[in-house]
């Protein structure tokens, strides 16, 4: 099968198109023929040697960590999904590929209606918004202020929050206000005077904080909400530990099919839109990454094998 790969760390450029080994299910998993799958700022770290221990791999290796597809094998063992079923799901890696073996606990299926794309792209960030608030404990009733909101994890947490009767407060550029206002949140501008910005849109003070963007979000943060056990980044983990706030590090069990099944029926309900703004084939990941790692774009990017 034809698989992105690096066999060393470095630049976008060090991705090719090879072919590699199609992956055998083991007892237990499943393979899925892969129909889009997302690229995270995580698949660039894991790129430049710098990934998360869960995402760390001997190289040559095939990044990708979200993936939509239909079941084409099963292994032994597995009694609840069958070949042919349309799915989603994450692997730590090896999504970037015609084809990816995972165990079968970590799909669940997929809506008839909803879009390829999407679905190949709502594992990561949306579990990560979605845990990223449960573990700051946000409520219906309460005021959560989300840092880079109209971003990939930004934008799930926002739709989340909402979906569960919270007020939001997002930061972004001019550009993206009205983009935020659509999905329910009242936007800010990032950037000096931030502090004060919050306050006026929220008088009724912030009960939560999720820092997506890292640039000093936790300082205006700390201003802003009295615990502090309920401010958290997934990204400034040195600002956590100078602060005493919530790094929200990933990892395997940061994931599950509960969850992932959540923001599928969220989907289906209408409370979750997953923007796509870029759709690319395997043989351009290098050029994926590149936009992935520009920053400051709204929606999620896809390879299509």
């Amino acid at each position: 099968m034809k698989a992105v790969t690096l066999a060393e760390f470095g630049p976008p450029d060090v991705l090719t198109l090879t072919d590699v080994p199609t992956p055998e299910p083991g007892p237990g998993h499943i393979r899925v023929r892969v129909r889009a799958a997302g690229v995270q700022p995580a698949d660039t770290m894991m790129r430049r040697g710098a990934a998360p221990p869960s995402m760390r791999a001997e190289l040559p290796a095939v990044p990708g960590n979200e993936f939509s597809g239909v079941v084409d094998l099963v292994g032994d063992g597995v009694a609840e999904i069958a070949v042919g079923d349309e799915v989603l799901g994450w692997s730590m890696l090896g999504s970037h590929a015609e084809a990816v073996v995972v165990p079968a606990d970590q799909v669940v299926r997929k809506p008839a209606a909803m879009p390829w794309e999407v679905a190949g792209a709502m594992s990561a960030s949306g579990q990560t918004g979605h845990r990223a608030l449960r573990e700051l404990r946000v409520a219906s009733g309460e005021t959560v202020l989300v840092h880079a909101a109209a971003g990939g994890v930004g934008t799930a947490a926002v739709q989340v929050a909402v979906a569960w009767g919270a007020t939001v407060i997002g930061t972004a550029s001019e550009g993206n206000h009205a983009y935020l206002r659509s999905l329910g949140a009242t936007p800010v501008t990032y950037g000096d005077g931030l502090v004060e910005r919050v306050r006026a849109a929220a008088p009724q003070g912030v009960d939560a904080a999720l820092d997506a963007a890292g640039r000093g979000a936790l300082d205006a943060s700390v201003e802003l909400v009295a615990d502090r056990t309920r401010i958290g980044t997934i990204i400034d983990f040195a600002g956590a530990e100078r602060l005493g706030v919530v790094g929200l590090r990933g990892g395997p069990g940061a994931r599950s099919r509960e969850r992932l099944g959540e923001l599928v029926d969220l989907w289906s309900q209408g409370a979750l839109v997953v923007h796509i703004a870029h759709r690319l084939p395997l043989a351009d990941a290098a050029e994926a990454h590149r936009i992935v790692e520009a920053g400051h774009g709204r929606g999620k990017v896809v390879l299509v094998p």
